[in-house]
Order: C-alpha cells, then structure tokens, then sequence
C-alpha cells in the first residue's frame, strides 16, 4: 500500500492525473467502474446474509490487468495502458478508502489524533529540508501504529505515509521498491490468502449468490460501468477520449478492469469471518478473473487487426512537357 500511495502521488504530480482535464475521464470511468459492480453484487445478495461483501467486486487489479494489457502487445496501444494505468491508480485508491471506512471497526479519536500529529511532524521534516530517511521510517511504522489502533483500517497508513515521500524520491523510491512487492510481498500475499478448502462441489460453489455476485460484478459490471462513464463524459463534452483510441478500445480497458485479485481478496477476508465464505469468494474472484483474461484476449485479437481507414494515395502528376 505505501507503492501504491506513491503511484498514487505521482499521477497526481506529474502523471495522467496531474491535469483536471486528463484525469476527468479515468475518475469518472474509476468511480462508475466501481459504483455498477457493487450494485450488481447487491441484486443477487440483497438482505442475504452475504450482503456486506459488495465491496468485493469493487476492486481492480493493478498488477495483473497492466501485466495481462503488456503480454498483449501492440494490441493494447500505449494511451489505452496509460488510461488504465490512471482507472487502475483512482481504483485502488476508492478501495482503499472503501477498507478504511467501511471495514473497520470503531473509530478510536485518540489514536487518529495521534496519526494526524506524526503526519503533521513528517511535513515538518520535509519543510525543513530533512532527507528522507530513517526518522521518516520511524515515524512511518508509528503511523501505521496508531492507525491499525484506531478503528480505520491499516492499509490507509501506507498511502498516507507514501503522500509524505518528497516529490523528487518517488522515481527512485518506487525503483528500488517494485521488486521487493511484486516478487516478495504479493506472492507471500496469494499464499496466505488463496488456500482454499471447499467442502462443496465447484459448481455448487460457483451458483451461490456470493459467487454470482461477484462474477457477475467483476465481469460484466467492470465493462460496463468504465464504458457508460466514458461514454456520458465525451457526450457531455466533459472530457475526450485518449488521442488514437476508439470504443472498442475503451470496451477493452473494461474488461481488464474487471481482473480483481489483490483487493479483491482482502476485502472477503474482511467482509467474512468464516472460512467456508472467505473460501467461495476467492473461487469466484479467480474464476471471474480468467473470465476477464480470456475475454480480453478474445476482444483484442478481435478488433486488434483494425486499423483507421486512410486516404488513398495521389498518384503522382505526370510533368509537364517542355515545349520547344
């Protein structure tokens, strides 16, 4: 989470989302790509007993979505991985936010004014011109403290704590980081989250409305809410699309918006405390995500070879005669 507040930070700096009218149309895709999904999880578990997981759906992989639009290649063209670089970031940030404030547990103000006063000392520090470095951290691993103490979920402290990073150490910070994260800490992650034991046949675990909540969610409320919010935000002159892109293309981003994983399974472990529950979610998270995979595969092979029509080319002018 402290990786991705600074790649959080750094699209607001200086990336995609550093510019009002860039960073319209990835928010709103973002936050209706969020918004359709958790509706969709509510129809099939409305006043059920799963109700409280519609967070689940929410969520986009940052990770495996890039990394599925980079094996793609030049099917997936650069401005369409630049916008679902943005969608992705704005999405990890609501989850985030969506942990903190609904998957909590009671909120404890003594702790979160402590927070508040070590993220008022480490601005002081950057104020004052101190290199980011072991105080930082000290301070960074008292945040983390006093926020998994008060009521707000932990995972907030990385993100805050990640916005203290002087703008000049991003680049360098999130370097030296990626490896560590990507080969270390997610895999560590999957292994602690994803052992599953279903006491249930896989289909049967699939029908429940848990698992169709989900699926349906992440798998077709994705596409559907990051295309509708695109499309109302061009209609309304809001914002345009990405120079190069066409809707197909933007149908395509939400479809690889729909491979939730990471988030995904955080929030059923917080959203469940039963096992056999936290179980049938994750199957549903990893089936909806090879849906997503296999359909963005399907849909980019399918319109990949599509190319904007050219004008044909002027035959060159016959030169004159020279008279005598």
């Amino acid at each position: 989470f402290f990786l991705v507040g600074m790649e959080i930070k750094r699209e607001l700096t200086i990336g995609e989302l550093a510019s009002v009218k860039r960073a319209m149309l990835p928010i709103a895709a973002a936050v209706v790509g969020m918004l359709i999904p958790a509706a969709f999880y509510l129809i099939f578990n409305h006043s059920t007993a799963f109700e409280g997981g519609w967070g689940i759906p929410m969520a986009t992989d940052i990770a495996f979505s890039l990394g599925v639009a980079s094996m793609l290649g030049s099917k997936v063209p650069t401005n369409l991985k630049i916008f679902l670089t943005a969608l992705a970031i704005i999405d990890d940030l609501g989850a985030i936010l969506v942990i903190a404030l609904f998957y909590g547990s009671g909120v404890k103000a003594l702790f979160l004014l402590g927070a508040a006063l070590i993220m008022g000392i480490l601005w002081l520090l950057n104020k004052k011109g101190v290199p980011f470095g072991k105080y930082h951290y000290l301070l960074g691993v008292l945040l983390w403290y006093l926020i998994f103490n008060s009521g707000i979920h932990a995972t907030i402290a990385g993100v805050l704590f990640a916005f203290m990073v002087p703008q000049h150490k991003l680049t360098d910070l999130e370097h030296s980081l990626h490896n560590y994260v990507n080969f270390l800490i997610l895999p560590i992650f999957a292994l602690a989250n994803t052992a599953i034991v279903l006491n249930m046949p896989l289909g049967e675990a699939l029908a429940t409305p848990l698992s169709m909540g989900i699926i349906v969610g992440l798998f077709l409320g994705k596409p559907v809410g990051v295309v509708l919010a695109s499309w109302a935000m061009v209609r309304l002159k809001l914002a345009e699309l990405p120079r190069g892109l066409r809707w197909s293309h933007m149908t395509g981003a939400g479809i690889l918006a729909g491979i939730g994983f990471t988030m995904s399974i955080f929030i059923t472990c917080l959203a469940f405390k039963e096992v056999a529950t936290q179980d049938i979610g994750k199957i549903a998270i990893l089936a909806s995500a090879v849906l997503s995979v296999v359909a963005a595969m399907g849909w980019f092979a399918l319109i990949g070879g599509k190319k904007p029509a050219t004008a044909p080319k002027a035959k060159p002018a016959t030169p004159p005669v020279a008279k005598a």
